[in-house]
């Protein structure tokens, strides 16, 4: 059923996701102060929230298989509710870890449920334009949540007390010495609207394709003895395992080797690294309908590894810049792995899909690999682990060889 209210309530569902889960990098220096923490404890907080990916997404394509789309976004977002209210109204690291994990969940069901929503309320002749829209949406969310926190930590911490009233009530509900906890209390009062929202709204009864249902378990064992499929496997694990190792890890390497601000120049950074891998979404558009998509990765793979050169050895000024220019590079490799990895298999698409999404769990084991190596020895080398994962995702677009390619100017000539 075309329903433009539930297109607009998909989009909301997208900026709200990107609000929850990108802005754990510019919080991860004052976390690390307010509980005392070693660059491994740190760690634990990707691991926490990302691990819940790798753990739901594939049960989460079950559920809604079976109870549809609505009751599955209502307790997506009651978990992240409750996973934001625990982290306001018990703040230790425990129910920190507790509170990620849960919230986490909650954006793992939604991200299984909102693409065939928006592909059945939109219609599917819209659906290229509308995913696209979607990822912009997603991608200026990315941008605006580490704003949000420099703006936020920077009032309530004036001299003179918080400049306006909402800072002033957000101040009086978090610790003095914890600000930066009154973006859960912001968190917790979308999640809050959200769940009200979609209680009195009417959402389209989602009908899964083939290559988005969640697959039988018959399909999962065929599939995991390809070593094609572990090979994907490999790339959707390190494309998410780069992208949140720099995402996270930025502003903390930013402070302590050049002794930038976390909360003023460091959040930005992590913002602008969200803004470019947008724009980078863009520019990928125009490129894909030109060349092809190996081709694309490897050119940046390759940049996005010297990018890092640069920001890991760089001045003050050149780190500053050529961290967020990272996620201009690695703004086309999701999205052109996951279709080299399907198009390279001619069946169980949805059960592939689901093991691929698994590998989201990347995006807690590197930055906590990250982590460890840096709390052993230091965070540039820890760092380093990246060019690996980098390496490998360039490597995916030297060996890839899919069924069908991507139709450019000349092959559509």
């Amino acid at each position: 059923m075309r329903s433009r209210y539930a297109v607009g309530l998909v989009f909301l569902v997208f900026f709200v996701i990107s609000l929850l889960t990108n802005v754990q990098g510019p919080l991860i220096p004052d976390i690390k102060r307010s509980f005392g923490l070693s660059d491994s404890l740190v760690a634990n907080l990707p691991l926490a929230f990302f691990g819940a990916y790798g753990v739901m997404s594939i049960p989460a394509g079950v559920l809604v298989d079976r109870y549809d789309a609505k009751p599955v976004m209502l307790g997506s977002f009651i978990l992240a509710l409750a996973g934001c209210a625990a982290f306001v109204l018990h703040p230790t690291y425990g129910t920190v870890l507790f509170s990620l994990f849960t919230i986490g969940v909650g954006m793992a069901m939604l991200q299984v449920v909102i693409n065939p929503l928006l592909r059945i309320s939109g219609g599917e002749e819209h659906y290229a334009f509308n995913g696209v829209l979607a990822q912009l949406i997603f991608g200026l969310a990315s941008l605006g949540s580490p704003f949000l926190f420099s703006y936020l930590a920077r009032d309530m911490g004036q001299p003179g007390g918080a400049s306006n009233t909402i800072t002033r009530i957000l101040a009086g509900m978090v610790p003095a010495d914890k600000p930066w906890i009154s973006l859960y209390v912001i968190f917790t009062v979308v999640s809050l609207a959200m769940v009200l929202m979609l209680t009195f709204s009417r959402i389209p009864k989602v009908e899964l394709q083939e290559d988005e249902k969640a697959g039988s378990r018959a399909s999962y064992l065929e599939l995991a003895k390809s070593p094609m499929v572990c090979l994907f496997f490999a790339g959707i694990f390190c494309y998410v395992g780069t992208e949140q190792g720099v995402a996270n890890w930025m502003s903390e390497f930013l402070r302590v080797y050049h002794g930038v601000d976390p909360q003023g120049e460091g959040a930005r950074a992590v913002a602008y690294f969200w803004g470019l891998m947008s724009a980078g979404c863009a520019l990928g558009l125009l490129l894909l309908r030109i060349w092809d998509c190996r081709l694309l990765l490897v050119m940046f793979g390759v940049l996005a590894m010297i990018t890092l050169a640069f920001a890991l050895f760089g001045s003050r000024t050149v780190s500053v810049w050529a961290f967020p220019v990272m996620g201009f590079w690695a703004s086309i490799m999701w999205a052109v792995i996951f279709s080299l990895a399907l198009n390279s298999v001619s069946r169980h698409h949805g059960s592939f899909a689901g093991i691929l999404c698994t590998g989201i769990i990347g995006g807690a084991l590197v930055p906590k690999l990250i982590g460890v190596i840096s709390t052993v020895a230091n965070l540039r080398l820890g760092l380093l682990a990246v060019f690996a994962t980098l390496a490998y995702i360039t490597a995916i677009g030297l060996w890839a060889k899919p069924l069908i390619n991507n139709a450019t100017g000349r092959s559509a000539g």
